[in-house]
């Protein structure tokens, strides 16, 4: 199944939601206005039918099948995801566009540690991995201007090692503090 550039694209609001134009960034479910120029047929009307439009789905399906991946509870591998979204994806589709879709539960796998101990890794199903990448498609460009520039966790063409380096540089222009701040444990430890 091919999917061209032209399908892959499409406008919430008039923010192309591939990052082109973040500055009119959508402020609620309903955004299409006849004051943008957009009626309630030309275009998504919320950000979630924005998420499921078969573009930004197929964007989403190649994501997940390449990253490939152990299934989740439900047993579900990523090389039968196709034939599972034929038989079932408008159900999930209507369910997700009502606010009925409920995610699955996630597989708890612990890994070794070098150092000793565990790390836990949560896996969630194939088809809840492909709806958060789905919506992550959508929502990133939307909020990823909003955030600092001095972030660098988990951010678009931005590293630890770039992280680093600005540390340095900070060090450098003789400031003297630089905060590291890992949020994993913090929250087990906030009533």
């Amino acid at each position: 199944m091919q999917v061209n550039e032209a399908e892959t694209r499409r406008s919430v609001a008039g923010t192309e939601v591939d990052g082109r134009n973040p500055s009119r960034a959508v402020s609620g479910a309903e955004a299409c206005t006849a004051a943008d120029g957009i009626t309630k047929s030309e275009g998504p009307q919320s950000l979630m039918e924005a998420v499921v439009e078969k573009g930004n789905m197929w964007r989403a399906y190649r994501r997940v099948v390449g990253n490939d991946g152990a299934p989740g509870v439900d047993g579900l591998t990523v090389s039968a995801l196709q034939s599972w979204l034929q038989k079932h994806w408008p159900q999930t589709r209507t369910e997700l566009l009502e606010g009925r879709y409920k995610p699955a539960a996630v597989r708890k796998v612990e890994i070794p540690k070098p150092q000793g101990g565990v790390r836990t890794l949560g896996i969630p199903t194939v088809l809840d991995r492909l709806i958060q990448q789905a919506l992550h498609q959508v929502l990133q460009p939307l909020f990823e201007p909003e955030f600092s520039s001095s972030s660098y966790g988990f951010r678009p063409g931005r590293s630890a090692h770039q992280a680093v380096q600005a540390a340095r540089e900070y060090v450098t222009e003789g400031r003297r503090w630089v905060v590291d701040i890992d949020l994993e444990k913090f929250l087990d430890a906030v009533s």
